[in-house]
């Protein structure tokens, strides 16, 4: 018997160590298996230390290589356990070669939720909800105390039968715009415009952005436009497009031309700037701060004390420690006295008493200054200065007066005889603006008018009076609008945009057939114009024509070229 060889599927093996069959039969006794093509030797009993030699040949490669490895036959075979953990470390590996698992399920997940976001019906569910809040809104009074949504949707007489203040209170619709629905139907509208720009908007420009030659004249007949120019050249075809605006690409008989891509990157435009506007109206309504004041001409007041945060993103800056003064309240009227325009002029002083802005505002003309805007909203009487029988000024507080309607009364009370006497009795006084005063005696019986500041005395019950002057109160509103250049910006792209995606993606195949040359073309908009623009373009294409040129000395067989363009 020769000596041990084993034989495997990838390769010869054979011992170098010539051992006697005699000696090595009784001794070693193998069991095979077979694992990836490799041969696997488990010894039975304890045995001598063998160094095989095996020689690999591959279909690819037909040099051989020789690799030398060395087995280690132990005293005794491995435990069940030993087995067991060598077979979970064979799994092991198994699974870091196949990747991370769960990986397939994760990407399929994901496909199907970028389905469901990008689903049109969802998304333009999600615009009308968003729509409908928005509407609520406007209806629902915005930052009210409780008490007035106690009064306004009580329980005892709900709105529709069912809608009372628990339904404003615990949605948050008395701040809609802050509200956790409202910001989650914005972020849900977001997600389904990422998702349908990802797997719809993005796959289109790719697609368009492609040069795609068509080498068959069957698939140009079957487009949308499809026309034949005998006697023509693809060249010429090709100069005509490009000069009425067309990108053209030729390889050798086959020509593609379009125009209008941006058309194609427009939707995408379109959903980036709602993103923006969305993205800035979130921001201005969980970022900013409001507040309200009514100041006397000659005071003044701390911003920071005036505004109040408005969201969970509200954050206040060093313009908030600016103080503001009122050096001066008037207003305009028209010819029927009423009140036609308010002006306040504002001072705006640092930390340090320096004034670093002075603006005169009024309605619709506001003052701007590290982001805060002060407006001017309303008015009011805060004060009459009264001489009485040459003493004073004093000034009386005006109070204002209930009404019906939107007209303004305000009033003051000039106590005559003991002021801490149970039944006080004195004169009245009212004003409906700065204009002028109507005056009242202590029976109650109209006394006469005064305006201010003119100095004319009026006696009325042995006490003579001077009205010198009415002081004003300004209304202003002040708030910060973080979100609003990104609203504004988000605005102006969705206008651009917008206007970009009317226009047209157009799109011509041209192949050179023989002496003729096939020409198709489709668009996505305007298609009837963009047959006649195609018509009109063919008739351009000039025409070769194919002569005898007998008064030249040519024989019959000899032809010229000449391009002739018609008329």
């Amino acid at each position: 018997m020769g000596p041990l060889s084993y034989s495997g599927a990838m390769g010869r093996c054979m011992t170098r160590n010539l051992l006697a069959p005699p000696l090595l039969q009784p001794a070693l006794r193998t069991t095979h298996l077979s694992f990836r093509g490799r041969l696997l030797a488990i010894p039975a009993e304890k045995g001598p230390l063998f160094k095989i030699g095996c020689k690999f040949r591959t279909s690819q490669d037909n040099k051989s290589r020789q690799v030398d490895k060395k087995i280690v036959i132990p005293d005794k075979a491995p435990s069940v356990s030993e087995d067991g953990d060598g077979d979970k470390g064979i799994d092991s590996k198994l699974q870091k070669s196949s990747g991370i698992p769960y990986l397939g399920f994760l990407k399929k997940g994901s496909r199907k939720v970028l389905a469901v976001l990008s689903n049109l019906p969802l998304a333009i569910g999600e615009m009308f909800t968003i729509a409908g809040l928005m509407a609520l809104g406007t209806v629902i009074d915005q930052g009210e105390a409780p008490a007035y949504y106690f009064e306004k949707y009580p329980e005892d007489n709900p709105v529709f039968g069912f809608f009372t203040w628990k339904w404003v209170l615990a949605l948050g619709f008395d701040h809609m715009y802050s509200s956790p629905i409202f910001l989650g139907m914005l972020a849900l509208l977001a997600a389904s415009l990422m998702a349908c720009t990802y797997t719809t908007q993005i796959p289109l420009v790719r697609v368009a952005r492609r040069w795609s030659f068509l080498h068959s004249a069957d698939p140009i007949r079957k487009l949308e436009f499809a026309d034949s120019l005998p006697k023509a050249a693809v060249q010429d075809l090709g100069v005509i497009l490009s000069g009425a605006g067309y990108e053209v690409f030729s390889k050798g008989p086959s020509l593609y031309a379009f125009k209008g891509l941006a058309s194609r990157f427009a939707p995408i435009g379109v959903h980036l700037a709602m993103l923006l506007i969305m993205g800035g109206a979130t921001l201005t309504a969980a970022g900013s701060f409001r507040g309200s004041v009514t100041v006397p001409q000659g005071l003044n007041f701390v911003v920071g004390d005036v505004l109040g945060p408005s969201g969970f993103l509200s954050t206040p800056t060093e313009a908030f420690n600016t103080e503001v003064h009122v050096n001066q309240f008037y207003m305009d009227y028209y010819d029927t006295g009423e009140v036609s325009q308010f002006h306040s002029d504002l001072s705006l002083f640092d930390l340090d008493g320096k004034e670093i802005m002075r603006k005169m505002i009024s309605v619709n003309d506001p003052l701007r200054y590290g982001g805060i805007t002060i407006y001017q909203t309303d008015w009011s009487i805060s004060a009459l200065q009264v001489v009485k029988d040459g003493e004073g000024p004093f000034n009386l507080a005006m109070a204002p007066l209930q009404l019906s309607g939107d007209k303004k009364l305000f009033g003051t009370f000039l106590p005559l005889g003991d002021p801490n006497s149970s039944d006080v009795k004195g004169i009245s006084m009212l004003a409906r603006d700065l204009q002028s005063v109507v005056l009242y005696d202590q029976e109650g019986k109209f006394a006469g008018i005064r305006r201010p500041n003119s100095k004319l005395p009026i006696e009325i019950d042995g006490v003579k009076i001077v009205i010198e002057d009415a002081i004003g109160s300004t209304g202003l509103d002040l708030k910060t609008d973080p979100g609003v250049p990104i609203v504004y910006a988000g605005f102006g792209a969705l206008m651009l945009t917008t206007c970009i995606s009317f226009l047209s993606h157009s799109q011509v195949w041209a192949l050179q057939d023989g002496t003729a040359v096939v020409v198709g073309g489709k668009s996505n908009r305007a298609k009837i114009e963009f047959s006649n623009e195609m018509d009109r373009l063919l008739n351009n294409v000039p025409e070769i024509v194919s002569f005898n040129d007998s008064t030249q000395g040519m024989s019959s067989q000899s032809e010229t070229t000449n391009i002739t363009f018609p008329e």
